[in-house]
């Protein structure tokens, strides 16, 4: 009987488009692949990927740009999360569709985390925009999301490369994809793309750095000028909020990825190297695609004497 391989493509924000690459690579080389399962962005991915419609979704972030990124951040202040994430569900609904995933022609699970209890919950059924909705649920960026009692936000805080459930999915050979293995101690955080000179409503991106821009532009907008200070650089006074945020999650998903790929390694590891890609900048998806795939045609070779 022939192996089984399946992909588990971790977490990190905009460097997941490289994903894509992955996934391209697999399937330019002729390996079927049995099952995905994904957590945060590697959701979104593996769910286009197991729907069919990893080829919209490629068309797409490739035209992703700084207007579009600000399109779909609808900032609620006050809330559990800073952006509610509806806009971009419902983009997303019209990009990949929304099947149900027990439906899906290849088996997937998406990965997120029990606000309340801490646990990994793997979400098998269901809507699959809502399921990769949850597993992005970034604190205190994206409010959480409920779902069977639970209140759910991103897979990467409890499994950000999810080897085991795609195990459980059946997989003979898992190939995992580690987006964070080269990025502590890099100084880019939360870079987003330049916003238009001097930025609208006045704000300087030189200034303030291009995150906090947007966010003291939104702010604005919002009638809360007083929440600007919260994203402005204060050099005296230490890193930013989102500096602070970012990092600490950076360190944490680092810590918990050495730990699970120690109890439940992976039989390949893919590591695009991506470190020069900020957090935000999903603008920048065509070279994050293209080292990805560079990245798994390295491994190609060695998958394939895996299968013989």
């Amino acid at each position: 009987m022939a192996k089984r391989v399946g992909i588990a493509l971790g977490s990190g924000s905009a460097r997941g488009w490289s994903h894509i690459g992955v996934v391209r690579s697999l399937l330019e080389a002729r390996i079927p692949i049995a099952c995905t399962c994904g957590a945060s962005i590697g959701a979104l991915v593996a769910g286009s990927f197991a729907a069919g419609f990893l080829d919209p979704l490629d068309r797409w972030v490739r035209k992703l740009s700084w207007p579009h990124i600000i399109g779909f951040m609808d900032v609620m202040i006050p809330r559990s999360g800073l952006v509610e994430g509806e806009k971009i569900s419902v983009y997303l609904r019209q990009v990949i569709s929304d099947p149900r995933i027990e439906e899906l022609p290849i088996p997937f699970a998406a990965v997120a985390t029990d606000l309340k209890t801490g646990k990994e919950v793997w979400i098998r059924q269901g809507s699959l925009i809502d399921a990769v909705r949850a597993s992005i649920s970034l604190p205190g960026i994206f409010t959480p999301v409920s779902r069977d009692g639970q209140w759910l936000v991103d897979g990467g805080l409890v499994n950000p490369v999810p080897v085991s459930p795609c195990r459980e999915l059946g997989a003979d050979i898992v190939i995992a994809v580690n987006l964070n293995s080269d990025i502590m101690g890099k100084p880019q955080v939360l870079q987003m793309p330049d916003p238009p000179a001097n930025g609208r409503n006045g704000v300087s991106p030189g200034a303030q750095g291009r995150w906090a821009a947007f966010l003291s532009q939104a702010a604005e907008r919002g009638n809360l000028p007083a929440f600007r200070q919260l994203f402005q650089e204060q050099p005296d006074r230490g890193p930013s909020l989102f500096d602070v945020m970012a990092t600490s999650v950076k360190i944490m998903q680092d810590a918990i990825t050495r730990q699970k790929l120690l109890a439940d390694p992976p039989d390949i590891l893919v590591k695009p190297k991506l470190a020069h890609v900020g957090l935000m900048e999903f603008n920048r998806a065509a070279e994050s695609i293209a080292e990805g795939k560079r990245a798994m045609d390295l491994l190609i070779p060695m998958l394939r004497e895996m299968l013989d």
